[in-house]
């Protein structure tokens, strides 16, 4: 009966793989091998089962910050902040991409949402970006890496649906996943100062003259910086301080992402009416998913999977990080294929069991979780965030200038996660 468990696993990950449904593949395989392989009695447990899902008050969060970060993408305020930014740091060598990078963390922490974030950042900095000088790969690579920052700076929807399957708290979370987060984008901008430094011919010199402080220049500064930065503060401190829950945070950053976008004058009708329509289907989607994991993790169980999974480990006598690096290396490469969503669905329910058994600390998991997944959207050959970025750069950016460009911030990703890895305390 396990064995079969098993193949039910393989079976879902590989019509997945295909492009069937995520949800109906996790849910419909699940039922059918229920149906023809266990007792009737089980599915009457599956009610209860979904019932909980409906009533965890922590996946509100999820619609609220989906609601949260396309209204602030509908906005107009990434361009503003990346104009604004440009001016603080134009005098500087390489200066746009500090800009572009400080740019993509705030939108990260304010969106969460990764392909929105790099395609947005690559419509609005990539062409200023080749036309001031800037090597297309280095332009390409900036980008993409600081676009899906929203993979790990909270509040962030991986995050909130980790907490949701690791059984931890979401608040504990996001406070964890600040120190590796602004370490992340402090490696990025050194970088590129450094490399600035080193080899000049790189990137483009500043622009002459200094800044001019004048009243125009606090204004757009206050706009496009100032008030964004007050709503990631009021959402992200009201959860660190234990005034509000996550949900709760979340409904906050939604009421204040609407009274921004007012605040740019892009509040009407049909920008509402898109914001809802997208913010619906992507709920949908994910609680799809949610519900077909529930009846997926259910079978499993009943199957005996994870107690088979838990005497193949004990048998194999691997140890805990041997365990944690074969984990890691199948969320990586399964992050080549699929969506973070499928993953933190399919396969982390399946090995939080066995890190249980080991006693790991579920936040530290979590958080390298996070930091691998954002990894995996950025490795070549099959990254997303390097097909979003393809799909909206001008002709003259080539596959292999995204290649060539995002391998150093590979290399700087690798390097946090392998701290985070042996200095668990950094973060814990």
């Amino acid at each position: 009966m396990a064995i079969l468990a098993i193949i039910l696993f393989i079976s879902i990950f590989l019509l997945v793989l295909y492009g069937y449904p995520v949800a109906f593949t996790l849910g419909g395989l699940s039922l059918v091998y229920a149906i023809c392989f266990l007792d009737a009695s089980v599915l009457t447990l599956l009610p209860n089962r979904v019932m909980g899902v409906m009533e965890n008050s922590v996946l509100l969060a999820v619609p609220l910050f989906i609601f949260m970060g396309i209204m602030l993408e509908k906005s107009g305020l990434a361009e503003r902040m990346l104009r604004t930014m440009s001016e603080l740091f134009g005098r500087v060598r390489g200066g746009m991409a500090v800009s572009v990078i400080i740019v993509g963390a705030l939108l990260a922490a304010s969106t969460g949402i990764v392909g929105a974030t790099v395609v947005t950042m690559g419509l609005i900095s990539l062409p200023p970006m080749l036309k001031k000088g800037y090597a297309p790969g280095i332009a390409t690579g900036v980008i993409a890496a600081s676009g899906t920052l929203g993979q790990i700076i909270p509040p962030s929807v991986v995050l909130v649906l980790l907490g949701s399957v690791l059984g931890v708290s979401v608040g504990k979370l996001f406070a964890a996943a600040l120190v590796p987060s602004m370490m992340l984008v402090g490696a990025y901008v050194a970088y590129v100062l450094l490399l600035g430094i080193v080899k000049p011919s790189a990137l483009p010199p500043g622009e002459a003259g200094a800044i001019i402080w004048d009243r125009n220049l606090l204004v757009r500064l206050i706009k496009s910086l100032f008030l964004p930065l007050l709503l990631i503060i009021a959402v992200l401190g009201s959860i660190l301080a234990g005034w509000a829950s996550p949900t709760e945070a979340a409904a906050i950053g939604a009421a204040g992402a609407i009274v921004l976008t007012l605040g740019q004058g892009k509040l009407d009708w049909a920008t509402t009416k898109l914001v809802c329509q997208e913010t619906t289907h992507l709920t949908a989607m994910v609680f799809m998913i949610l519900l077909g994991a529930t009846t997926f993790s259910l079978v499993f169980r009943e199957m005996g999977g994870d107690s088979f999974l838990v005497q193949l480990i004990e048998r194999s006598d691997l140890g805990e990080y041997q365990f944690l690096f074969l984990v890691m290396v199948v969320v990586f490469v399964a992050g080549f294929f699929i969506d973070f969503i499928e993953i933190v669905f399919i396969i982390v329910p399946v090995v939080t069991p066995l890190f249980v058994g080991y006693g790991t600390d579920l936040i530290w998991l979590g958080i390298l979780l996070g930091i691998n997944l954002q990894t995996s959207f950025l490795s070549p050959p099959f990254g997303f965030a390097l097909f979003y970025l393809k799909g909206v750069a001008p002709p003259e950016v080539k596959t292999a200038h995204l290649y060539r460009g995002i391998v150093p911030f590979l290399i700087i990703q690798v390097i946090l996660m392998t701290i985070v890895v042996f200095f668990p305390e950094w973060i814990l």
